[in-house]
């Protein structure tokens, strides 16, 4: 019997003008489909605008509310989540912080790859800040990280790695441990349904 994809939310995580992180997602997306156990929904939080301030039970506007009920739904909906994300200040963007903020249970007993983009560092100290973050929220971060350097120098004007070869092996290794993870936290969450 063929087990159901899995499926998985890819995350880009920042919303400023002349980001980079769309071409990252996409590429990964790609990947995703390539590997041929996941189904992908791609999320772009610059289309989930969300006030920095989280309000208190019944007191959100209704556009807000169908802003983030739509979000909502489509992290439950996950088995495993991918974050892109840039580093800004040595940490995560504001927007993925504040969509993270908004959310909970929908991360519960989920894992969570990290794709991180910036200078030197590659974003990595992003990727360490979002894991001290999902430990929170009781969500599992695989041990993986792919970063990328200077992205603008990595990804060709064709929106792919210059080094094909080697970003898909670091790209299967993730979803190897993703796939893994979904596999069998998503068979738990069914058997006995995750208490915290």
């Amino acid at each position: 019997m063929t087990e159901p994809a899995l499926r998985l939310a890819v995350i880009t995580g920042s919303v400023r003008e002349g980001r980079v992180g769309p071409t990252v997602a996409r590429w990964f997306v790609e990947q995703a489909g390539q590997y041929g156990r996941f189904a992908t929904d791609p999320i772009d939080l610059a289309a989930f605008p969300l006030p920095l301030d989280l309000p208190r039970p019944g007191s959100t506007d209704p556009d807000t509310a169908a802003v983030f009920a739509t979000l909502s739904s489509r992290l439950a909906a996950a088995d495993a989540f991918v974050l892109v994300t840039p580093e800004y200040n040595q940490s995560l963007p504001a927007s993925l912080k504040n969509a993270i903020d908004w959310s909970g249970s929908e991360w519960r007993a989920k894992p969570v790859g990290l794709v991180s983009y910036g200078g030197r560092a590659g974003g990595t100290r992003a990727a360490e800040h979002a894991r001290q973050v999902l430990i929170s929220l009781e969500a599992v971060t695989v041990r993986d990280v792919i970063s990328f350097q200077y992205p603008k120098e990595v990804f060709g004007d064709d929106g792919r790695p210059k080094d094909a070869e080697g970003c898909a092996a670091a790209a299967k290794g993730m979803l190897r441990q993703l796939d893994w993870w979904a596999t069998v936290l998503r068979d738990g969450r069914s058997r006995r349904p995750y208490a915290g």
